[in-house]
């Protein structure tokens, strides 16, 4: 579990601080492997140095040259030759007056051993090799050490370890401080640019950095969830001064009638016709809103098994009698997952739109496509110009306004049906047809239905 004082630092000191515990936990082992190693190497090194001098002492006294005091290249060097009865019969100038360095001789089958001595003043050690100078048993023994050196016998050695240790340590804390600034950068450039921009001035981006790494997909999605909050904010100030706009037109509507039936008493009842009309597409546009409103958050337990053919074929038998024949075609089974009355509204708002438009059929399609359930309302009117078929999915839209809204129509049923299919994770778009308009709708089929044919 993270400490929570660990918290509270930056992710730039974060960064650094384990960047800097990991080179510790690296380092120290390595620096007390190099203590170890470094021992070892001079303590082999001096045992080396020793046994060459011993046997070339060994050498002198066999051949009955061997001076006393013994001649060394290094005055430190300690050597003395000792009898088996411990008498020391030579020495060199630094042995001379100290005692047998050791009463050690080698076994019978050995000729050298090596050891260490401390005999020397204040308590210092020799790394030492005692040599017999002949076969016999009796033969003296050449005793050869060198003193350990001042970095081995003092706690320089490990000072010197933890001072490169910490140097090191030091440098690679240094050198993370900067590089994790350095990647960190761009980011703090991407939070002050968010922090400057404002709600009332969407449009500024944060600076994208070049390549392909996690901040630079950082800024693009930064910069496309601005996009996306921008083109949600101007729809939501376009979406409330179209309803502004549309519901004023009838609240005008019904307060100018109002005021004109007052000195006219015998005008009440067309004014009272007037009234109510607009009241009702106020309504009606009142309870559009609120279904767009409400569109997305109904409980996904509410969902069920709706078949669509089936849906299609009550809407239409409602609608027989009217003064537009309408075409259905339809592929039992078609089923798809979802909320009744929702996809139930999507179908009536196409059927709407297309009685609205239709100069005498309406064509309603229910199919199967792989995966997809396809529901398609066409009607021959005026087809839709291929500039107009995304925008005729928002709010308040229409491209005959005077028409639209002289046949009741509220502007929200396209984008009441869009906002469906959405939410039922499908999708919705204006087809292309010889004549007249065509929409299709696709929705995922649910796993189970049938797919038979209608003959």
């Amino acid at each position: 579990m993270p400490l929570p004082w660990l918290r509270e630092l930056s992710i730039h000191a974060r960064l650094t601080l384990i960047t800097t515990v990991v080179a510790l936990l690296v380092l120290i082992p390595l620096g007390i492997g190099a203590d170890v190693g470094i021992r070892r190497a001079v303590s082999g090194h001096l045992w080396d140095d020793a046994r060459q001098i011993a046997f070339k002492v060994a050498a002198d006294v066999r051949e009955g040259t061997l001076h006393n005091p013994i001649r060394t290249r290094d005055t430190s060097d300690l050597v003395q030759v000792v009898t088996p009865s411990r008498q020391v019969v030579a020495a060199s100038p630094s042995a001379r007056d100290l005692p047998v360095l050791t009463p050690r001789r080698p076994g019978p089958d050995d000729r050298f051993t090596r050891f260490t001595a401390c005999p020397l003043p204040e308590g210092n050690c020799a790394y030492a090799v005692a040599l017999r100078t002949g076969t016999q048993p009796d033969a003296p023994v050449v005793i050869a050490a060198r003193q350990q050196p001042m970095i081995i016998t003092t706690r320089l050695l490990e000072l010197i370890v933890a001072g490169t240790v910490a140097l090191l340590s030091a440098v690679i804390a240094w050198l993370a401080w900067k590089v994790a600034g350095r990647a960190l950068h761009p980011v703090e450039a991407i939070r002050a640019q968010l922090a400057a921009i404002s709600g009332s001035d969407l449009s500024a981006r944060v600076l994208q950095p070049p390549g392909h790494d996690e901040i630079a997909r950082l800024a693009r999605t930064v910069n496309d969830a601005l996009s996306r909050l921008e083109r949600s904010v101007n729809q939501q100030r376009q979406f409330a001064a179209d309803a502004s706009h549309e519901l004023r037109t009838p609240i005008t509507g019904i307060c100018a009638q109002l005021e004109s039936a007052l000195p006219h008493p015998e005008d009440h009842p067309e004014a009272m016709k007037a009234a109510l009309r607009d009241t009702k597409r106020l309504e009606a546009i009142m309870s559009d809103l609120l279904f767009l409103a409400r569109i997305g958050t109904a409980d996904h337990s509410v969902r069920e098994r709706v078949d669509l053919g089936a849906l299609a074929t009550t809407e239409v038998n409602r609608r027989r009698h009217g003064p537009i024949a309408i075409d259905l075609r339809v592929t039992p089974g078609v089923t798809v997952t979802g909320v009744d009355s929702h996809l139930s509204r999507v179908l009536v708002n196409l059927l709407n739109n297309a009685e609205r438009h239709a100069k005498s059929l309406i064509t309603v399609e229910v199919g199967r496509d792989g995966d997809e359930a396809v529901l398609a309302v066409g009607n021959d009117g005026d087809p839709i110009p291929e500039e107009d078929r995304e925008r005729i999915f928002q709010r308040f839209t229409r491209l005959d306004t005077a028409r639209s809204r002289g046949r009741g129509g509220t502007g929200l049923g396209l984008a009441i049906a869009r906002e469906v299919i959405e939410a039922h994770h499908g999708r919705i778009r204006v087809g292309n047809t010889d004549s007249g308009a065509l929409f299709v709708a696709r929705l995922p089929i649910t796993h189970g239905s049938s797919a038979s044919s209608d003959e």
